[in-house]
């Protein structure tokens, strides 16, 4: 066992379910009958855009809003109808909220003391928790005197003393700035890592959902738009909003149409995923292709021409920015051998395994 366990107990982990979860407020319905199972010691993250009912939905785990329809299940145990305190939760918010007036220990053991638990458990549950995150040597220090990361980390620990079945995350990050985010994102997955609870987590940063998760939930409009692995949903989006959302730079989206039995972007063939015979003669579609996807075609290849317009150099990597046919913004990732100069004029192309096609309906079609 590492110290962690051996101070803590036994680690505790808990799957999450939660069956036909609906929240109102007032007349406006949020979040829209989600079902979703969570298994234990999972990282699981809660990713969308501003007021897509990602922060609400953690909030009911936790308790802290009431449930209008449906049930939550922790462990097996219906919880819908619990208080916070028995849910076997703990929770760290996008705010500190630490003791200005307290140490580091006596911030981290606070939640601990209330319940009036022994303090010689409290200090062991509190060095142990200060190992892990490293905060040993400032266990006497105030607040004031710690960086935005440190603090963010005592809050962690006072999340860990309590030793529960679940850690809740409600955009830790989002106060960092970008430095202490990444550093703060390796420490929170070297935490997963040692203790293996059920960790949900909810962030706008589609970067933090794929370097952190094991499985991703995206949430639009309060409803659950596609769940599945960072690879799933980067390799296999279900429809576009999923398609534009996670990648960075963003997928590449093309109108396009099946003329002749070829998909045409502006008139030009591409590469056939296996859909044009599919399709019907006229059907409109969108084309989505990944940046690191297009690559310079070789004579002969269905290819449809590129305007270089400017390009971005990060070092090990080059995007290409670039108009195609009438005016169709794209992106490709390019090695250092490609002629970037503003106006230059290139055919580019792409694996027919690369290509996802979306209907009007913004599915995905398959």
């Amino acid at each position: 066992m590492t110290r962690m366990d051996n101070v803590l107990g036994e680690r505790r982990t808990s799957g999450v379910s939660l069956e036909a979860v609906s929240k109102w407020f007032g007349n406006v319905k949020v979040l829209h009958d989600i079902d979703l199972d969570i298994q234990s010691g999972e990282f699981v993250v809660f990713v969308g855009p501003s007021g897509c009912g990602k922060s609400t939905l953690l909030r009911l785990i936790a308790g802290l809003e009431e449930v209008t329809e449906g049930e939550i299940r922790i462990g097996g145990r219906d919880v819908t109808d619990a208080d916070p305190s028995n849910r076997g939760i703990a929770m760290v918010f996008q705010t500190y909220a630490l003791y200005p007036h307290m140490s580091v220990a006596e911030n981290m053991g606070f939640g601990l003391k209330v319940a009036g638990r022994p303090k010689q458990e409290i200090a062991g549950k509190v060095a142990a928790a200060a190992d892990v995150l490293r905060l040993t040597d400032y266990l006497d220090r105030r607040p004031g005197q710690l960086s935005g990361g440190q603090r963010q980390r005592v809050a962690i620990g006072r999340a860990i003393v309590r030793d529960p079945d679940v850690f809740l995350f409600d955009e830790p990050l989002s106060n960092l700035d970008a430095e202490l985010r990444v550093e703060m994102r390796i420490e929170i997955a070297r935490l997963h890592q040692s203790l293996g609870n059920t960790m949900i987590y909810v962030t706008h940063d589609q970067t933090e959902a794929m370097t952190l998760a094991d499985k991703i939930v995206v949430l639009r409009g309060g409803r659950i738009e596609q769940v599945g692995s960072p690879t799933t949903l980067y390799d296999d989006p279900d429809n576009l909003f999923v398609a534009g959302f996670i990648g960075s730079p963003k997928m590449n989206f093309l109108p396009a149409e099946v003329r002749e039995g070829a998909i045409r972007v502006g008139g030009h063939p591409l590469p056939d995923p296996g859909l044009a015979a599919r399709l019907a003669e006229g059907t409109r579609l969108q084309v989505g292709i990944r940046p690191e996807h297009l690559r310079p075609a070789e004579p002969g290849e269905p290819a449809m021409p590129l305007t270089a317009q400017f390009a971005e150099f990060l070092g090990g990597t080059t995007y290409l920015y670039g108009i195609v046919g009438e005016g169709l913004d794209c992106v490709m990732e390019v090695d250092r051998s490609v002629d970037t100069k503003q106006g230059n004029q290139l055919n580019v192309t792409a694996a027919p395994d690369d290509i996802r096609c979306f209907g009007e309906d913004g599915l995905r079609i398959r």
